[in-house]
């Protein structure tokens, strides 16, 4: 009996008091009613806003909506730049984020989901008269290059264009503004945003070499219970992306605006 007694105390000891549940990020969304979701002005056609109903649409913006769906909740948009997603996952502010890339530093606190919506890749938009070739041709002390901090665009910048004369900045419009006013000689761009000011005329997609790849995965705030979000996440994110969901979501914001992203054609968006 007292054998009996001693070994049940120490298995009671030896079980975890409790078991993390991996559905509690969930549950905490939908007893919220609402998915809290980033929208960035400035940065279309991956988010527009309505000017007079303040709703939004665009490639990601759409995306947060059919996951709040799915989930049966609202979207709670909270306006923020790249430069701050970070910042705002620790924060608790957001519950995911598409459109972001693997970044070493920010996965010390934020989880990636590690299946891509699309796969695109990165290219420049160059002012009239510089064409450069490769990625070399930019790593030059008179070229000057704009790229949006905190992002992967400073990424690519410091570590294969040093050399130049780097400007970092918060949004694309100030980028635009940069290449305008004949500041910088290129921006470092995804893809679909070198096609779309290709066709505003404010300079032309160039592809340097050697390609770079651009996965656009979702990131969410990394905490107890979040194993069955990040489950779902890439269940819908493999679905988006072998059904050409995603691409052809690119394709119509694009269209839309009578803009081809046969631009870029080494793009994995073109579809």
């Amino acid at each position: 009996m007292f054998i009996a007694a001693l070994l049940g105390a120490f298995l009671s000891l030896a079980a975890p008091v409790s078991a993390e549940d991996p559905g509690a990020v969930i549950k905490e969304i939908q007893k919220r009613g609402a998915l809290n979701y980033p929208a960035m002005s400035g940065e279309e056609p991956d988010f527009i806003k309505n000017p007079t109903t303040g709703e939004w649409s665009g490639t990601y913006a759409d995306m947060g909506k059919d996951i709040a769906e799915l989930l049966g909740v609202k979207v709670n948009w909270v306006e923020t730049t790249w430069g701050n997603l970070a910042a705002d996952f620790q924060a608790g502010r957001l519950d995911v984020a598409f459109g972001v890339n693997p970044n070493p530093k920010r996965g010390v606190v934020v989880d990636y989901v590690f299946e891509p919506v699309v796969e695109g890749i990165w290219t420049i938009l160059a002012r009239e008269g510089f064409e450069p070739k490769t990625w070399r041709d930019l790593n030059r002390p008179e070229v000057r290059i704009a790229a949006q901090s905190g992002s992967a665009m400073q990424t690519i910048a410091e570590t294969l264009t040093p050399q130049a004369k780097l400007v970092f900045v918060k949004t694309r419009d100030q980028a635009v503004l940069e290449m305008r006013s004949k500041r910088v000689d290129a921006i470092i761009l995804a893809d679909q945003n070198a096609a779309q000011l290709t066709k505003a005329g404010i300079g032309k997609a160039i592809v340097p070499t050697p390609v770079l790849r651009n996965p656009v995965m979702a990131a969410l705030p990394r905490k107890d219970g979040n194993a069955g979000f990040i489950n779902f996440l890439a269940n819908w994110s493999m679905q988006q992306r072998t059904l050409g969901l995603s691409c052809a979501r690119f394709t119509k914001y694009l269209s839309e605006r009578d803009i081809d992203l046969s631009l870029v054609p080494q793009s994995g968006k073109y579809c």
